[in-house]
């Protein structure tokens, strides 16, 4: 016996595509952190990764106005839709910032808010790859919860980055720059919590 595919399932299908795109580009920009060499070509990898995550954007968007049907509320596609694709940007300005501001070496609160990042994608894939599987799903819950988590840890971390640019006595334009990098690292922080939020609350109207 075949058993088709529910259309209003491309939805799922089309979250856990835009969710690898923002694990690859979590992974990249990690790398770049880490391994600061070659950041032209690094940055110029997740520029790529920012636009096939807006391909995938763009095709929910398309499914979400042609469909009469959807598993979740419409509002709810779009949102999620829209903050994996804030977590993808932030990240890609981020990177960007290296280039355009000429950094010669990377801030160790950069790392680590870099590896919060990261980690806090692995655990959102999760939360987005179960959500078809939402009703009996044992692992959404705590999952949410580790993304909370580790998002409180990010603003820690962030707090500490930024009072260390004054603590320190940082040349003034060296402030500007990472105090606007840690801005955007934080955001792709935000943005994880936001997507598992929304699907938070998804779950609970479907309980």
């Amino acid at each position: 016996m075949i058993f088709l595919k529910k259309k209003e399932d491309v939805f799922y299908d089309l979250f856990d595509q835009t969710i690898d795109r923002v694990e690859q580009a979590g992974i990249a920009l990690n790398d770049l952190m880490n391994d600061y060499t070659d950041v032209v070509s690094k940055i110029c990898l997740l520029k790529d990764l920012e636009h096939e995550c807006d391909s995938h954007i763009h095709h929910i968007m398309k499914a979400l106005n042609s469909s009469f049907i959807t598993p979740i509320d419409r509002e709810d596609i779009y949102n999620i839709a829209k903050e994996m694709d804030n977590i993808v940007d932030t990240i890609e300005e981020a990177a960007n910032s290296f280039d355009l501001f000429l950094i010669t070496e990377v801030r160790d609160e950069a790392k680590v808010m870099s590896k919060l990042i990261l980690e806090c994608i692995v655990e959102l894939k999760v939360v987005v790859n179960e959500m078809r599987r939402m009703k009996k799903s044992k692992l959404l819950k705590e999952k949410i919860i580790e993304v909370n988590r580790i998002e409180n840890e990010g603003d820690v971390i962030y707090r500490k980055a930024i009072k260390s640019l004054f603590e320190n006595e940082t040349p003034p334009l060296e402030v500007v720059k990472w105090k606007l990098i840690f801005e955007f690292l934080e955001e792709s922080i935000d943005s994880c919590e936001n997507v598992a939020n929304i699907l938070e609350g998804v779950v609970m109207k479907h309980a």
